[in-house]
């Protein structure tokens, strides 16, 4: 049964994922049609081609890898000023615009096999429907379609969640804090709940003579009264000595350990682990629940949208990182980032969880794939190709640029030539794909567990 639950978390997490990249595509796809652009491919997936149906002038199916897909929409590319088009006749007798191909230098040549690939699909009816010569905000609303669905999907989703089963917290009680529970040994946080080994040092806490149910009231002198005030105090004692007040059956009492140093989250809400000071205990607590609408929404995935992009900008380091895990020179950090074959295994591992209520095990498998939709589209936003943001950055420069040249009284400077950014693409596709295969090695080999029971 409880195989049967993994596989059933991982089929629901897949697809869910392949919708997602669906309607994303349907997002570039729509608008290209209703702005008279001519789409000839629809595809999910890369690789060979499993299954495909011609609907009009539009190709449309699924193809073998499922991680990602595509539309093609015929005249993204302009022709070169320095090349010359030529008009053949096909065997069937259609008109055929054909670019001339440069044989100077790589890149010269990179941009120039692509103009030519490119200019292989255009008729001579296609003309007055080539992607590069619609009105650059048309442009701008093709290419922010697809990630912009991606980052519906998970206000929707986010939506659903917050309005119906709330945003829950596990608060500490108010007032001095009293002690829930004492760890009776340090255990590394990268190594989640377990048992503690022989091998394991005594906590802090337990060291002092700590114990459920006492009362926390100064730490080094400081007198406490709440938990976010002691933990601040434990974190920046670092190493040093502790000499720890509290109340036990109304009688006074001090306790004196050394705080150890150990790696954990830098807040409840940040990850990313930093060295601190570690006692070893928890505070009585209880279950906060903050529910809301739209606006409620909009401001969470605020914070989801700077976090995101701080995620993106230490993406190659934390990459490298788990490259490293992978080899098995470190171990694979917490907060490192995983690829859909990780979000898979979550998926798997939260779904056959026997300690997880049905409630949580889809609350969570719905915020895990609109974190994904979240990411996937905050990410597509980067304004470099082959990314969406590329072609939207490439538009939106050729839209200032006219704008500009008409409040002078210049002549129109034309179309900006996105196939001179070719090569940086080539560069952008090499790494992401680099950091792809990595990442889903890195979830077959070293993966992450939540360590649900």
């Amino acid at each position: 049964m409880t195989a049967l639950l993994y596989l059933l978390g991982v089929v629901l997490f897949v697809l869910a994922i392949l919708v997602s990249i669906g309607l994303h595509e349907l997002g570039h796809m729509i608008p290209a049609k209703k702005f008279g652009g001519k789409v000839t491919q629809y595809f999910i997936g890369f690789g060979p081609t499993v299954w495909s149906k011609q609907v009009g002038e539009t190709e449309y199916g699924v193809k073998a890898v499922p991680l990602g897909g595509y539309v093609k929409i015929v005249g993204m590319l302009p022709p070169g000023a320095e090349q010359l088009g030529e008009t053949t006749v096909d065997a069937e007798g259609n008109t055929v615009t054909r670019v001339r191909k440069s044989n100077t230098g790589m890149f010269t040549q990179l941009i120039s096999d692509a103009r030519a690939a490119e200019w292989e699909l255009v008729r001579h009816e296609d003309e007055d429907r080539l992607f590069y010569k619609m009105a650059s905000w048309k442009k701008i609303v093709v290419m922010a379609g697809g990630p912009s669905v991606n980052i519906l999907i998970a206000f929707l989703l986010f939506l659903g969640i917050f309005s119906t089963y709330g945003q829950r917290s596990v608060e500490p009680d108010a007032g001095a804090p009293v002690i829930d529970s004492v760890s009776t040994c340090v255990i590394p946080y990268e190594d989640g709940v377990r048992e503690c080994r022989a091998s394991d040092p005594p906590s802090p806490a337990y060291v002092a003579g700590l114990r459920p149910g006492d009362t926390v009231t100064s730490f080094n002198g400081v007198a406490v009264t709440g938990w976010d005030q002691l933990r601040s105090l434990i974190r920046d004692n670092a190493g040093g000595e502790a000499v720890i007040g509290y109340e036990r059956d109304g009688q006074v009492r001090t306790g004196t350990t050394s705080t150890t140093v150990q790696a954990r989250p830098t807040s409840d809400t940040d990850v990313t682990l930093t060295q601190v000071g570690f006692l070893g205990v928890t505070p009585t607590s209880h279950l906060e629940v903050v529910r809301g609408g739209p606006l409620f929404t909009l401001q969470e995935m605020g914070g989801m949208a700077k976090d995101t992009v701080v995620a993106l900008a230490t993406l190659p380091v934390k990459v490298w990182d788990v490259a490293l895990a992978v080899v098995g020179v470190q171990e694979r950090a917490a907060d490192s980032p995983i690829s859909i074959v990780g979000g898979g295994r979550i998926a798997g591992e939260v779904t056959s969880a026997e300690s997880f209520p049905i409630a949580e095990k889809s609350v969570f498998l719905l915020s895990l794939i609109a974190g994904f939709n979240f990411f996937i589209g905050v990410f597509n936003f980067v304004p470099l190709l082959p990314l969406d943001g590329g072609h939207i950055a490439s538009a939106a420069w050729e839209w200032i640029r006219r704008g500009w040249a008409r409040l002078r009284r210049r002549p129109d400077p034309g179309y900006v030539d996105a196939a001179k950014l070719l090569p940086v693409a080539y560069v952008v596709a090499s790494a992401l794909l680099v950091m792809g295969v990595v990442l889903i090695v890195a979830d077959l080999v070293v993966p992450m567990e939540l360590g649900l029971q």
